[in-house]
């Protein structure tokens, strides 16, 4: 018995490149300019001395920097994953 696996079973792996690939650039996009616009309100409330809106700018901050990290990221495992997928 000759079992053996079916390599052209998942033709659309092209389509999900493509589309996961436009989702997580699009979501990079968003988190780089919330990073800009809470690091220009920290700035702003840190010098007008609203130590509320610059703490809660820092969080934004901070936080959209984890996400366009995670993002970017996210891009090179993805491209790693089916890379690996195709040589199985």
């Amino acid at each position: 018995m000759d079992v053996f696996p079916d390599f052209e079973g998942l033709s659309g792996i092209g389509d999900l490149r493509e589309v996961i690939g436009a989702l997580l650039t699009f979501a990079l996009i968003i988190a780089v300019l919330m990073l800009i616009v809470c690091a220009i309100i920290w700035a702003i409330a840190t010098s007008n001395g609203n130590h509320a809106a610059a703490t809660k700018a820092r969080i934004g901050a901070w936080t959209a920097l984890g996400a366009a990290v995670l993002a970017g990221g996210g891009v090179a495992w993805m491209n790693w994953l089916i890379d690996l997928g195709q040589q199985l």
